[in-house]
């Protein structure tokens, strides 16, 4: 996880991250935002809307382990919406988030012996 907090908090300094549902969207619909992060904690509601958005848009979406909170701690505002506007650091996030599962898929099955 300290690789996704440490690119998102990277992207957010250049610029590359736009926070909240309303600004998320309007990225999207211009065809700027790469990836849409998710809050662990967002509402099922808010989540099934921006699954809507970015089956539309066809704009990656990952739901992320870092609850609202933390969000707001990393980039300023509390928001369970951001998208990445960057398309290098889209795809790093993709890539750090997949090993991130992977990993984590890999300790279940040691623990349960699979």
């Amino acid at each position: 996880m300290n690789k996704l907090i440490e690119t998102v908090t990277f992207c957010k300094r250049i610029g590359g991250l736009v926070i909240g549902f309303d600004l998320v969207k309007q990225a999207m619909q211009k065809g700027e935002a790469g990836l849409v992060l998710l809050a662990r904690d967002l509402s099922p509601k808010t989540e099934k809307e921006i699954r809507f958005l970015c089956g539309q848009f066809d704009v990656a979406l990952k739901k992320t382990e870092l609850s609202l909170d933390e969000f707001w701690y990393l980039i300023g505002k509390r928001a369970g919406v951001i998208a990445v506007t960057n398309p290098a650091f889209a795809e790093k996030l993709l890539t750090v988030i997949d090993e991130a599962n992977h990993m984590e898929n890999e300790k279940e099955d040691a623990e349960y012996g699979d």
